[in-house]
This record gives C-alpha cells, structure tokens and sequence, in this order.
C-alpha cells in the first residue's frame, strides 16, 4: 500500500473510529476497567478488532472468509493480544448462534449491510447480540454519493437510474449490491427496534480530492481529515457523503 493509500484509509477511517471510541467509553462507565464484549461482523483481517482489542476489550470477529480470519489471527498475535480476540467464520444469518444471544456490548458492521442476503433479518440478528443498552457502529453505503459521482465522471445514464433504483444502484455491472439512504436506513433501525443517536457522514471529500494533491501538498492530508470532521454533522454535505456511520442503541 502505499504512503498516500494510508492516508486516504486514516483520513475515511479515523471518524469512525473516533465516534466509536466515545460510544464504547459511555457504555464502559457501567462497569468500569472490566472491559467490553464486542462483535465485529464482517471484521475481516482485524482493522477494529485489534485496535479495540489493544485497548483492553474482548473482540469476536465474524467473517465467512477463512483467509481474513488467518490475517486476522496473525495480526492480534503480532500487537500481543491473541487473548482477547476471536475469529469465527459465519454471516450475519449465523450471528446469534456462533456470538450467542444477549453476549455484546457493542456490535460492529461495517460495510456488510449492503452485501448481505437480508438486511432486515440482519438488523434483527445483531439486535439479538446486544446486551439491553448495548451499542450498534453501523457503515453503510450512501445512495446520494454514487448518483453524483457517476454524473461528475459523466455518466449521467448511470446516475439517473442510481436515483431511482430502490437498490441505490447504477446498472448490471453495479459491484455494490445495495446502497441507503439516511430516511430509509433510520427506518430499517426501529424496525428492528433501534434507537439512533447519531448520524454521521464519512468520506464525503477524501474520495473527491485528488490523490496527487494529498500526496505532495505539506498538511494536506491533516487538513483534509479536519474538513471531513467539520463537515461530518452539516446535514447537506452529510447527504452527499460515500458512507453514513450510525450509532445507535437497543
């Protein structure tokens, strides 16, 4: 990877995980020291879990991919905490049984709900991990940012069928399967009887601005990260944002 990839991937990444870090310090003020329970569905090769592993938590990673859960292992044994992560393969239909019910303080899902067989069932499914209180990070893909990034690439076709499509998806070589918006994602939430606390919008100028620019300019990678963090919460670039990052509670 190299240098201006990492910074782009800190700059997409660093809001997240900011908010996350203030939601799991809330919900660690109920016992405090002991640590949390948290489930990272479609964790991967470990990106959360093992940060959040470092900082005393106790992480279960579900991934159907045997190959990220062995990097996922590799890398929780090279920071020194193979103890407080575990890898599991499943899906989210399989969560309750392989994380068991009520067993979570927290549950991740990064970038899943839009590839999963049923993103309903799947709400429900993490609603069932969470402890009462219990915390949901949920990313997800935006409708709005890939209907003006196909118009700004000039593929206006594309953009016209993204915005109608009930998928957010632009045609048959679309590799997203599904996006959201924020109207329709809040709804699926209580549905499954979550309650939002928060909204936040990610990556609505990292993958705008030109890498060259990022890669070369002194300060523009700080300054960059700086915008996207005022920006995150304005309701009108939140909207155009690639990624919605959601915080809520059941």
């Amino acid at each position: 990877m190299t240098m201006v990839d990492r910074r782009r991937r800190s700059v997409r990444t660093a809001l997240v995980a900011e908010a996350l870090r203030v939601a799991l310090a809330a919900r660690a003020r109920i016992d405090p020291g002991a640590g949390l329970d948290i489930v990272d569905l479609g964790g991967g090769t470990g990106g959360f879990a093992v940060p959040l592993a470092v900082e005393g938590h106790r992480v279960t990673v579900v991934d159907p991919s045997p190959d990220a859960l062995a990097s996922l292992e590799r890398r929780a044994r090279d920071e020194g905490v193979s103890e407080l992560v575990r890898g599991v393969q499943g899906d989210a239909a399989e969560l309750p049984g392989l994380a068991g019910e009520s067993s979570a303080d927290a549950v991740l899902c990064h970038g899943v709900l839009e590839v999963v067989d049923d993103p309903v069932q799947a709400l429900h499914a993490m609603g069932s991990v969470l402890r009462e209180g219990g915390v949901l990070s949920l990313l997800v893909a935006q409708r709005n940012a890939v209907v003006l990034a196909r118009a700004l690439a000039g593929h206006l076709n594309d953009a016209r069928v993204a915005l109608q499509d009930p998928d957010g998806r632009w045609g048959a070589s679309d590799p997203m399967p599904r996006r959201f918006d924020e109207s329709g994602i809040r709804a699926q939430l209580a549905d499954a009887g979550f309650m939002v606390h928060t909204v936040h919008g990610v990556r609505t100028f990292a993958d705008l601005v030109p890498s060259a620019f990022v890669d070369s300019e002194p300060g523009a990678a700080e300054s960059l990260a700086e915008l996207e963090r005022a920006a995150s919460q304005h309701p009108a670039f939140r909207a155009i944002a690639t990624q919605l990052h959601i915080l809520a509670t059941r």
